[in-house]
């Protein structure tokens, strides 16, 4: 997502349907949709799936490569992809807002699994 913004912004320039002051602030009005939606789908690659980052790298650090995690994982980077190819192509919200909160309901039992690995591994249960 990050290059598809340099591209879309270049070649919005290029065709002079805005100037580069358009970006001074960020995002304008005078901003195409076309590029404006690139830009939105990378902020959001940025929020929520930032616990999913966090879950990775609780994973790799304590080694708890059970096959229901890696699972889940592989599933919540899918279901991202589908969100993301439907926000920059069709954008239609009732799709895209069922396969973001069926991943998000993914996050939250990756998380939960992880956690209570950690809890089983650390034998502090009763």
């Amino acid at each position: 997502m990050l290059l598809l913004i340099a591209i879309v912004r270049i070649v919005a320039v290029v065709r002079k349907q805005l100037s580069l002051s358009a970006f001074q602030l960020g995002e304008s009005l005078q901003v195409p949709e076309f590029v404006r939606i690139i830009n939105r789908n990378y902020m959001n690659l940025l929020e929520l799936p930032l616990l999913f980052y966090v879950a990775c790298l609780i994973v790799l650090v304590t080694h708890i490569y059970l096959p229901i995690i890696i699972g889940l994982a592989w599933v919540y980077v899918i279901l991202r992809i589908v969100h993301s190819l439907i926000h920059i192509t069709y954008n239609n919200v009732l799709h895209r807002f069922t396969i973001f909160a069926l991943s998000n309901f993914v996050l939250l039992a990756l998380w939960l699994i992880i956690g209570a690995s950690l809890y089983v591994r650390s034998g502090s249960h009763v």
